[in-house]
């Protein structure tokens, strides 16, 4: 069977209640899609979204802009059902995803099932972003395995994504869809930690300062006057406002302190906070916090703020690297 055949097969078993339909899937299934052409693409995605409107679910989906505009049109009326989503807007920072679908989910309580369909990778994401985009679809499986039943399709081009980001998405998305047929992937879960690895050093003289409880007023005013020099007024304060969380957060939960680096790369401001603690939630800053979580409102805020927030962490200690366009 072609890969543009497939969704229609898939739409035909879900409307007859068979098959791969929600009976088969307790709680989260998330789905990896292949696919080699535009017509293979909007062929099966139009297919999955028809059978859950068919099916009286809940829709949403979010991709680029371009791809939402073939999907309306292969929609038509039934465009207007769905929740549609720009992926350029939204996964700019790719943390920022999950609450999204979060927010989907929540929004539809009494829905015995749902689906979507999210594109975060693409051919021009940068290496920081793509390294981001491939743990937000690990986490996926943390965020919701233990909830609903809904159903997330992930597509992923095989004629403009290299062979070993294919590999990683084979490795997060429990089943894949690979020429019109829909597996297990025997591969599932062979991802690192999520926390896992290193970050690219920036390959140039860096500025770079110690700091603790005492020089938080200090830092706050340094940061303040690098930034005002590489970033418009309101970025500059919002990166100045979530490097004092992130830093705040060293000084409780890191060990009283850290290390502060900062330079602009790319016509971008880079901030990078390191201290001795171990962050070990997974969803730390893809979760709203409560009232009371004080280092969880800081991850939070940067993630809403900044264009890329990526952190590592080990029994090595945290990094937490915070990225702001101009």
């Amino acid at each position: 069977m072609a890969v543009g055949q497939r969704g229609v097969s898939v739409a035909k078993t879900a409307r007859a209640g068979g098959g791969r339909g929600h009976e088969d899937l307790p709680g989260f299934r998330h789905e990896a899609f292949f696919y080699d052409s535009p017509e293979g693409f909007v062929g099966t995605t139009a297919a999955f979204v028809e059978a859950g409107l068919d099916a009286g679910e809940p829709v949403m989906v979010a991709l680029l802009p371009e791809k939402l505009e073939v999907l309306r049109r292969r929609l038509g009326r039934g465009a207007t059902q769905v929740r549609m989503v720009d992926m350029a807007r939204l996964g700019r920072n790719p943390a920022r995803i999950i609450p999204a679908w979060r927010r989907f989910v929540d929004d539809h309580p009494d829905s015995v099932a749902l689906r979507g369909v999210g594109e975060p990778v693409w051919a021009a994401r940068t290496p920081d972003e793509l390294a981001e985009c491939q743990r937000h679809e690990a986490l996926l499986n943390t965020a919701f395995s233990a909830g609903r039943p809904w159903w997330l399709l992930c597509p992923y081009d095989t004629q403009t994504l290299a062979q070993e980001v294919l590999t990683e998405a084979r490795h997060s998305h429990r089943y894949v869809d690979e020429a019109g047929h829909s597996c297990l992937s025997p591969t599932f879960g062979a991802s690192p930690s999520v926390f896992a690895g290193t970050l690219a050093d920036p390959g140039h003289t860096v500025a770079e300062q110690s700091f603790d409880e005492a020089s938080l007023r200090g830092l706050r005013t340094t940061v303040a006057a690098w930034a005002s020099e590489v970033l418009p007024p309101d970025r500059a304060a919002d990166l100045v406002l979530v490097t004092h969380e992130v830093a705040c957060n060293s000084v409780r939960h890191g060990g009283g302190g850290g290390t502060l680096r900062y330079w602009v790369d790319d016509e971008a401001a880079v901030v990078e906070v390191r201290d001795d603690g171990w962050l070990q939630e997974p969803l730390a800053g893809r979760e709203l916090p409560s009232g009371y979580d004080e280092a969880g409102r800081g991850l939070w805020l940067a993630n809403q703020l900044c264009d890329l927030v990526q952190l590592r962490s080990s029994q090595d200690g945290t990094l937490v690297r915070l990225r702001m366009s101009a």
